[in-house]
């Protein structure tokens, strides 16, 4: 038997997290890591958890940080160097923003099969990180038509 697989679901809070939970049952049956930079946002998956009966599933937060706040940005990457290493996932997937690109990053050098889904407010151009990503993850998806483009992003349907 072969053993369940383990996703690390990571992104910033806000429009990222709340896109990354409507992806939820797609990874129904798998052991999930949630990562946020929100400590709320783990005691509302444990509620919901206890509600359906399920098991908690891991949760841990990183520090929040954009591209101007670079000694944050550095605490950021070493915080989820150490989230990926304690937990090793299979497969780390990402709706966006800063944690979500280290984690895709060093994923993949980890030997995590990697997927990023561009948030779907980027409606006129890819995200700054969904820019940068794409040569280095798996699966590259936008969720706006009009942005896929045949070496990717690849369009499969707006689904968030």
């Amino acid at each position: 038997m072969s053993k369940m697989p383990h996703v690390m679901a990571i992104s910033s809070t806000g429009g990222h997290w709340v896109q990354l939970m409507r992806l939820r049952k797609a990874w129904d049956g798998m052991k999930v890591t949630y990562v946020t930079t929100d400590p709320g946002s783990g005691e509302l998956l444990r509620q919901q958890a206890q509600e359906a009966g399920e098991a908690a599933p891991n949760f841990a937060t990183v520090t929040e940080a954009n591209r101007w706040q670079k000694i944050r940005l550095i605490k950021q990457l070493l915080q989820i160097t150490w989230v990926l290493i304690r937990y090793r996932p299979d497969v780390v997937v990402s709706t966006g923003a800063a944690p979500g690109y280290f984690a895709v990053r060093l994923g993949g050098l980890l030997g995590a099969r990697t997927i990023w889904i561009d948030s779907m407010a980027n409606a006129e151009e890819l995200s700054l990180s969904g820019q940068k990503i794409g040569k280095h993850v798996d699966l590259w998806l936008t969720q706006w038509e009009h942005l896929a483009k045949p070496e990717g992003p690849h369009y499969l349907g707006a689904v968030l």
